[in-house]
């Protein structure tokens, strides 16, 4: 496994609008690079170890909602420390224990080579338990959100897939969306950018809080 990281230099948490690093890795479904998915969104999700509770409840969770981030042109990949055959293993028993088959690659990072790329390991951490980290990688291989969870709380996948959607809408057309929005939701317009458009909208029923309907054919869909 290797990184375009270097593995020496000091780590600092990657922040939105920064580009993804890329890394060479093998995975459940061979060796893969990621910047394989350039083109598509990409959902980079880590764990601190396999065979967790919590873990395996987000794997069997986004392998039944796999369709739906497709439909959105976003690959889902994992990324752990543990070992290409523990991985292979874990899938295995998933699949064994609840019928499903995990839809997704999980990449090994046994040297954490990634995690700290990604800022998601101190320098100096004796392991990874803070290794629960999800980035939203855009088509041009840019961060465009980050969430971070504890080890005991497992993710949303309703959040992610809304997250995703959000951020491809806001893309389309200059607007913004709302708290909660999801497609076909109402959205917001930016804010005036000078005193002369604020002025002229005075008699708006909230000039700093306009709502429009979505006109997105797509995101209404």
């Amino acid at each position: 496994m290797s990184s375009n990281a270097d593995e020496n230099a000091v780590c600092s948490p990657l922040q939105i609008g920064d580009a993804a690093p890329d890394f060479q890795a093998r995975s459940t479904m061979g060796e893969m690079n990621l910047s394989d998915y350039r083109g598509r969104w990409v959902l980079l999700f880590s764990h601190p170890a396999d065979f967790t509770p919590v873990c395996t409840s987000e794997f069997i969770a986004l392998s039944r909602a796999s369709e739906r981030f497709a439909a959105l042109n976003c690959a889902l990949v994992a990324v752990s420390v543990d070992s290409l055959y523990s991985h292979l293993g874990w899938v295995r028993a998933i699949h064994e224990h609840f019928g499903v088959t995990v839809s997704f690659p999980v990449v090994e990072d046994p040297s954490m080579v990634i995690g700290r790329a990604y800022g998601m390991l101190a320098d100096d951490a004796p392991d990874a338990a803070t290794l629960r980290a999800t980035f939203f990688i855009d088509p041009d291989g840019i961060i465009r959100a980050r969430l971070c969870y504890p080890a005991t709380i497992g993710r949303s996948v309703e959040e992610l897939l809304r997250v995703i959607a959000a951020l491809q809408r806001v893309d389309k057309t200059n607007v913004v969306t709302p708290e909660g929005w999801r497609p076909g939701d109402d959205v917001l317009l930016p804010p005036y950018q000078d005193q002369v458009s604020a002025l002229d909208a005075a008699g708006d029923t909230c000039w700093f809080h306009r709502t429009r309907p979505d006109q997105d054919t797509e995101a209404g869909k």
